[in-house]
C-alpha cells in the first residue's frame, strides 16, 4: 500500500512538473513573438525605363513588411496608360491598380533575412476608363466594319502569384527585388458585354491569363 502511494506521489509530482515547464515554455513562446515595425518600399525600374519606348506607361511600387520569421505582407500599387490596336480593334485604357497580399521566404541568407528567394500570392483590383475607336463587326454580305463605343468607367479583378528574389547592394539598406506575376483575371465588368483588352496592373490580352514581371529597386526603413 505505501508503495502504491509513493508511486502515486512521484508519478503526480512528474505530471506537475512537465506541465509546469510545456506551460512556460508556450508563455515564453509566446512573449518571444511580437512585430517589430519594419518597411520595404520599392518602385519598379524596369517598366518606367520601358514606357519611354512604348505605347504602355505603367509606373507602379510596392510596401512591403516582415510579419512574422518568414511571413512578410506586400501592398502593391500603380498606374498605367495603354493601347490595344490589334485584329481590327482600337482601344485605350488608363486608370489604378492595387495588390494585397503576402510572400514566405523560401531559401534566405543566414547573414541577412531580408536576402533569399520568395512566394506568395495577391488579390489585385484596377479601376479605369476606357475608350473604343473602333470594334470589328461583320457587315452587311460579310463586309468588314466597325463600331465605336463611349468612354466608360470599368472596374477589374485577378488573383496572382508571385515568385522572385531580393538581395542587398553592397552594405547599404537598398535591395534589388526582381519577382514573376503569374496572373488569372476572374471578375470584370463589361462595356455592351465586350470583353475587355487592357486591364491596367493586369495587362494587354484578350485572354484571363498573361504573365508580369517587375525589377524593383528597394529602400529598408
Amino acid at each position: 500500500m505505501k508503495r502504491k502511494l509513493i508511486y502515486t506521489l512521484i508519478f503526480s509530482l512528474s505530471y506537475f512538473v512537465v506541465f509546469a515547464q510545456e506551460k512556460k515554455e508556450d508563455q515564453k513562446e509566446k512573449v518571444k513573438w511580437h512585430y517589430q515595425p519594419n518597411f520595404m518600399v520599392g518602385f519598379d525600374l524596369l517598366n518606367t525605363g520601358a514606357s519611354f519606348f512604348s505605347d504602355r506607361k505603367l509606373y507602379q511600387g510596392f510596401i512591403s513588411s516582415r510579419i512574422k520569421d518568414k511571413v512578410h505582407g506586400v501592398i502593391d500599387a500603380g498606374f498605367e496608360s495603354n493601347v490595344y490596336q490589334k485584329n481590327g480593334y482600337d482601344a485605350k485604357v488608363d486608370g489604378a491598380f492595387l495588390r494585397l497580399g503576402g510572400f514566405y521566404m523560401l531559401a534566405r541568407d543566414p547573414e541577412n533575412e531580408f536576402n533569399g528567394f520568395y512566394g506568395g500570392g495577391k488579390l489585385a483590383g484596377a479601376f479605369y476608363k476606357q475608350e473604343y475607336m473602333a470594334i470589328p463587326v461583320r457587315g452587311y454580305g460579310g463586309s468588314s466594319a466597325s463600331v465605336a463605343f463611349p468612354s466608360s468607367t470599368q472596374s477589374s479583378y485577378w488573383i496572382e502569384a508571385s515568385l522572385g528574389g531580393r538581395v542587398q547592394l553592397f552594405e547599404s539598406n537598398f535591395y534589388i527585388d526582381v519577382n514573376l506575376q503569374p496572373k488569372y483575371l476572374i471578375y470584370t465588368t463589361k462595356q455592351d458585354e465586350i470583353q475587355p483588352m487592357i486591364v491596367p496592373g493586369f495587362g494587354r490580352s484578350s485572354g484571363k491569363f498573361t504573365m508580369g514581371f517587375a525589377w524593383n529597386i528597394a529602400y529598408k526603413f
